[in-house]
């Protein structure tokens, strides 16, 4: 290396975004040359513990869909801002960016556009740009595309499609699948466990549902009622054990004004490896969590609700057939998906006790997913995309 790096700037702005930039953190770390490299910018709690220095916790701001983020405009501007100021005062090597697209992308284009105006010693700073997760433009937006080909210098895929997705369309950009980072995080032989748990000739007399509401207040707003209204429907036909996991305490006290009073529901903080290792039966909002239960091979049921305005503008925009990753890899309906309108109580009920009920249904859903887990990469998708960082920046 001809130049240690000192300092890597880092941008997440969602839960998932966080514990992938804690272990992105640790990797680099572990690294030769990545020792004694300073973390700046903004991510979550998971992130500060691995190291980094943060101007702020930017994943206590999430929000999803084209009306929320239009409400928090301001807000999101000054964080915007304040961002972009740490980066030009730092002038880090490197400026990596974790999933969250909508403002990941215009902070890139920011970046560049403060480079073209710069002069004198500003001129000199050079960053790297890396984005860690493609944004979806191969679902919607691909309008994007010359914008990522210019403004970054590496994109790195957690999904095997995508690098070929690419090279179709861009062949010099340079496109790098590291592989999924479940892969590391959940060992295989706990994935291997849950197959015995989830096998249909195993399967319990009192099954136990997980309810997965989503990580963000609006989410959990629009999803929890629909979710317990449901269990309430399956558990009339079939008694069931009932656990709801909710990644932390902010959205706990949300969810105890939303569970009526005397509701017999058991509610857990983080750990969602523990409960999935258990688990029968998953509702869960779609999103990175899909691909979990995927990956611990629970058969699941996915909604997802939004704003009026946000569903009508995705559906003129987005191309996919799928709104949950592990359906996109298997190009198939391996998990039942009810968006917006379609997202009843009934609807979902009546999904769940088919997979409860139905041998034949769960050991279906149980051999499609061994093809999606096949898709996910070898172990090591955070120490592969930390040496390709370091190497990019050499």
């Amino acid at each position: 290396m001809k130049k240690l790096p000192k300092t890597i700037f880092l941008i997440a702005g969602e839960t998932s975004g966080d514990t992938l930039g804690a272990e992105l953190i640790n990797s680099i770390r572990n690294q030769t040359y990545g020792k004694n490299i300073e973390f700046i910018g903004a991510g979550g709690q998971k992130m500060k513990i691995a190291g980094l220095n943060p101007l702020f916790d930017l994943t206590e701001h999430a929000v999803v869909g084209f009306w929320e983020v239009l409400k928090n405009y301001f807000k999101f501007r000054n964080l915007f801002e304040r961002l972009i100021k740490l980066a030009i005062k730092n002038e880090p090597d490197a400026i990596v960016l974790i999933d969250y697209p909508g403002f990941n992308l215009r902070f890139a284009s920011a970046i560049r556009n403060h480079q073209r105006k710069g002069n004198g010693a500003f001129k000199k700073w050079q960053p790297k740009i890396i984005a860690f997760v493609s944004p979806q433009i191969w679902a919607w937006k691909e309008n994007r595309l010359k914008q990522i080909t210019t403004d970054f210098d590496l994109m790195l895929s957690i999904f095997p499609f995508e690098k070929s997705w690419y090279a179709k369309r861009a062949p010099k950009f340079p496109v790098e699948f590291v592989g999924h980072p479940l892969v590391d995080r959940f060992s295989i032989e706990k994935k291997e466990n849950n197959r015995i748990s989830s096998n249909p000739d195993l399967f319990s007399d009192e099954p136990e549902v997980l309810l997965l509401p989503g990580s963000r207040q609006r989410e959990i707003e629009r999803h929890l009622p629909v979710m317990l209204d449901a269990v309430k429907i399956i558990a009339n036909k079939i008694k069931i054990k009932v656990l709801i996991v909710l990644p932390n305490e902010k959205m706990h006290n949300l969810a105890k004004y939303i569970i009526p009073t005397g509701t017999e529901i058991l509610i857990q903080i983080g750990s969602l490896e523990k409960a999935l290792e258990h688990a029968n039966l998953t509702i869960a909002s779609s999103g990175t969590v899909t691909m979990e239960c995927a990956w611990f091979r629970v058969p699941t049921v996915v909604l997802y609700k939004t704003s009026f305005l946000t569903y009508s503008i995705g559906k003129l925009l987005v191309k996919v057939r799928y709104f949950a990753m592990p359906n996109i890899l298997a190009e198939n309906e391996v998990f039942p998906e009810f968006i917006q309108n379609k997202a009843t109580p009934e609807n979902i009920a009546k999904a769940c006790l088919q997979i409860l009920q139905n041998k034949g249904e769960r050991q279906k859903i149980l051999s499609e997913l061994e093809i999606v887990s096949r898709q996910l990469g070898e172990p090591g998708a955070t120490n592969r995309a930390a040496k390709a960082i370091l190497e990019t920046i050499e």
